[in-house]
């Protein structure tokens, strides 16, 4: 019982930095978690280090554990690395793809595409975050699987204003990213390597320009008029 306690509060707390439910840079108040989980500190300070080492969390000594930071310098390296990690998982796939994987796959765009049609933001968010771990699955290297699931922690967090349109022309880009997931499907699936790069490479430009507005957004309104005014004011 204590096990699946400790397992349910690390699920819960990997989907709640993902979802932003726990912003980025948050301090995790360990005592709060302890009584909502009901573990001690022991596992859940197990906890907490396994999700350090994953990537969600920082922990420092006698400071506690705060939520990996999304600063400029993290968003900075991200768009760096986004196409160049995505790209190489996609074409390993497609070369070493297993068929239980290919169904398994299938599955989760399954389940992406209900959640699409249901409007349910932090499973369509989880579900694409799952959509591409598995594809990094099918890759088979060891060196690249664990910049991948870095990556995707805050690809997701911060894709999370891309899973909730604010307008038409939003919600229509939500749907040509999930006909993006079927091709790639497709495409892993007949070992079409060229081809898979090149959605997955078009399926991240579809994403980085909302990505890229939740990171810079536009400027408050200002009265531009009444500012220059006061500056000439005595």
């Amino acid at each position: 019982m204590k096990q699946n306690r400790k397992l349910d509060c690390l699920s819960e707390i990997r989907t709640r930095i993902l979802t932003m439910g726990i912003a980025p840079g948050a301090a995790l108040d360990e005592s709060a978690l302890s009584e909502e989980f009901g573990v001690s500190r022991t596992p859940l300070r197990e906890v907490l280090q396994r999700l350090a080492g994953e990537g969600y969390v920082a922990l420092a000594d006698n400071r506690g554990a705060k939520v990996a930071s999304m600063d400029l310098s993290t968003m900075r390296t991200f768009f760096q690395t986004a196409p160049l990690i995505y790209s190489t998982v996609a074409r390993l796939a497609a070369e070493n793809r297993t068929t239980q994987q290919l169904d398994e796959l299938k599955s989760v765009q399954i389940d992406f595409k209900d959640a699409l049609a249901g409007a349910r933001p932090n499973d369509m968010s989880l579900g694409n975050h799952r959509f591409h771990e598995l594809i990094g699955e099918m890759a088979a290297n060891d060196y690249i699987m664990p910049s991948l699931r870095r990556l995707l922690i805050d690809h997701t967090r911060v894709s999370q204003m891309f899973y909730r349109p604010a307008a038409p022309v939003e919600t229509v880009a939500i749907k040509k990213a999930a006909d993006q997931h079927d091709a790639m499907i497709t495409a892993i699936a007949a070992h079409e390597v060229a081809v898979a790069v090149d959605l997955t490479l078009q399926h991240w430009d579809l994403t980085r320009d909302r990505i890229e507005r939740f990171v810079r957004p536009d400027p408050l309104p200002m009265d531009v008029i009444s500012l220059s005014e006061k500056r000439n004011a005595v």
